[in-house]
């Protein structure tokens, strides 16, 4: 049967909403800008929601999980509450205790699927580092080396073309892409892409043919950059998704350092050192072309396209017991239920629409992109795309630069691990605030180092090196993890799709005009000039994260619909009149004063989630 012709599937979300949380109405912490995350099954009584669940499954060929259903769709209702519920049994009771008191144990599939996903991510690193490398030969060999004005731009159109691509090309595809394929199948055509892709850069015979290559690749890394992340979050249970999703970011960071590496191994090959560097890039690709296969489709895009017996089979195989699988699965069908209502019927543009539109979504569209867009500001990429090179200016030779390169792809690798345990603990928001002010110090003082010419090399370049990786490691720590986990997870599952589209075209367009202007930039700026201004966009950034980004840690991909629910001016009030005032007293002042209740919070009367404000996609600016 139908969801619309069904009358019992989504009763839970017909009741009203409660009051708003006032004086009036007996709020305890009246004087407090709180806003807490809604629960829809909180709406409806204990038998109602029983009866709703069953209903569900025995109307979408789930009959014989009816009753699973029923007890799953009670502890959705009250989380934290389960072990006073007298339905379930004691296997049951005992499965989910475990889940609670250890948040790290998973099933061998759900560690294998964020594993190969985030495998595939070391192709955008390695080809980063790959050309890397190549910069300091295929421009002689296309005799594009001369200084010219000419020469600049076009070896910077050659390293940035496949971002610019990325952004505005292979970003937008991903809709249709995931709509006829799913996100496996979209997964796969672009690993198929991004294998042959690099291996015709390496037998590229003029810088036409290299750019023709790249210029591919850079669609379908476009297309995979946006859908990964999301496939990876719609997999990962919500108390350690931030951790799952940034494997991603941490297999970009391992594929750069394996790219440098494989930099130096083929470093003394000759003539076609550069085309090995570039080609070499095909490697984790393969693995993800030849892997995605044994993986289950995402069990949100299943139940998006109506398949909900096969949604339901997929994220059993993702979570460790069937109670657990049921409830996260039924509540992301009550909350996309609710989705539907407000956005039913729409196509790809009303969508995309809706991101600058509805006030939601527009709030969580500032924040991703702002996290998006203050990755290409704070300048990592500037070192990513030409160190080689900055280390050979500053006095290294090809070799010593190659090997001061790898020391950079190590750090960030290394350095990334610790976010892992970090950004579910102390947040998304938290870790980046702290990082940026740090990164624009680092990152102006290796600039400043580039302007002693004087005694030695070393007095020179130990500096620059030093700086650069202190800078490195600070990014590792923050805006680097954070960019591509934050932007996959804030989005409704409506729109998702076309939010992170968006958002990765905004990411790696910036990334294409960042590699396309510094070589030029460095000549006209000097490299000390180009180092202080993005020294400078650092501080910017900080501002704009300030501003927009909202905490996101250990909520559902569902719950966070109601962070943005707050408006921004709101926010604002809120993180300068009370956050910013405790954080001076506490952390600069060391004044021992209570942390205040944060904006999004948990009823302490029922202890579940429930909004004490406003609809989410009613409220007004």
């Amino acid at each position: 049967m139908d969801d619309k012709t069904n009358p019992n599937v989504d009763r839970v979300s017909h009741e009203s909403p409660p009051e708003p949380y006032t004086a009036e109405t007996g709020g305890r912490r009246s004087s407090i800008a709180l806003n807490i995350v809604q629960n829809p099954l909180t709406r409806a009584s204990h038998a109602q929601v029983v009866h709703d669940a069953q209903t569900y499954a025995e109307t979408h060929n789930l009959g014989e999980h009816a009753a699973l259903f029923g007890r799953a769709a009670l502890v959705a209702r009250d989380p934290d509450g389960f072990e006073r519920l007298q339905e379930l049994d004691e296997p049951e009771r005992a499965a989910l205790i475990f889940e609670r008191d250890h948040k790290w144990n998973n099933p061998f599939m759900m560690w294998y699927s964020i594993g190969l996903c985030a495998v595939g991510a070391a192709t955008q690193g390695w080809d980063q580092t790959g050309s890397n490398g190549a910069n300091l030969s295929f421009p002689e060999a296309f005799g594009i080396h001369n200084g010219t004005q000419r020469d600049e731009w076009l070896v910077g159109l050659i390293n940035s073309i496949i971002f610019l691509t990325a952004g505005l090309i292979g970003a937008f595809i991903v809709d249709p892409l995931n709509k006829y394929l799913g996100r496996r199948g979209e997964i796969f055509l672009t690993a198929i892409c991004l294998t042959a892709t690099p291996i015709g850069s390496g037998f590229a015979k003029s810088w036409q043919g290299l750019f023709a290559a790249r210029f591919v690749m850079g669609i379908g890394i476009g297309a995979k950059n946006a859908t990964v992340p999301i496939y990876s979050a719609e997999m990962s249970p919500h108390r350690i998704r931030g951790a799952l999703v940034m494997f991603w970011q941490l297999w970009v960071v391992t594929g750069i350092f394996l790219g440098f590496a494989a930099n130096v191994i083929v470093k003394d090959t000759g003539d076609i050192s550069w085309r090995l560097q570039l080609g070499s890039a095909f490697i984790p690709s393969f693995v993800l072309m030849c892997g995605i296969w044994f993986c289950p489709e995402s069990p949100r895009w299943l139940m998006k396209n109506g398949k909900h017996d096969k949604a339901f089979r997929s994220m059993s195989r993702l979570r460790a017991h069937p109670i657990i699988a049921a409830r996260d699965y039924y509540y992301s069908y009550v909350l996309y239920n609710e989705e539907l209502k407000i956005t039913g019927g729409s196509n790809y543009f009303s969508r995309l629409r809706d991101c600058f539109t509805v006030p939601r979504i527009r709030r969580a569209n500032y924040g991703a992109s702002t996290v998006m867009l203050a990755q290409q500001m704070c300048g990592i990429n500037i070192i990513s795309f030409y160190s080689s090179t900055i280390f050979t200016n500053a006095g290294y030779s090809s070799t010593q630069a190659l090997y001061a390169s790898l020391g950079y792809g190590a750090i960030q690798m290394v350095f990334t691990v610790p976010t892992l345990f970090l950004i579910d603990t102390k947040g998304r928001r938290t870790l980046t605030l702290i990082t940026f002010p740090l990164m624009c110090i680092f990152l102006l003082a290796a600039g400043l180092s580039l302007l002693k010419k004087d005694g030695p090399v070393g007095a020179q370049i130990g500096p620059v090196v030093l700086f650069v990786y202190l800078f490195t490691i600070m990014y590792s720590l923050g805006e680097g993890p954070v960019a591509f986990q934050y932007s996959a997870e804030v989005f409704p599952t409506i729109q998702r799709e076309q939010g992170m589209a968006w958002v990765v075209c905004i990411n790696n367009t910036f990334a294409g005009i960042l590699s396309l202007t510094f070589p030029r930039m460095s000549h006209v700026m000097t490299p000390t000039g180009a180092f202080g201004f993005y020294a400078g966009l650092n501080l910017i950034a900080w501002g704009m994260i300030f501003c927009f980004v909202r905490e996101t840690k250990q909520l559902t991909l569902e719950e966070i619909d109601q962070v943005f629910s707050v408006p921004t001016r709101e926010f604002l009030a809120y993180e300068t009149g009370t956050w910013l005032p405790y954080f001076i007293k506490r952390h600069i002042l060391r004044r021992k004063i209570d942390k205040p209740p944060p904006i999004i919070g948990k009823d302490e009367a029922t202890n579940d989630y429930a909004d004490k404000r406003e609809p989410i996609f009613n409220e007004k600016i």
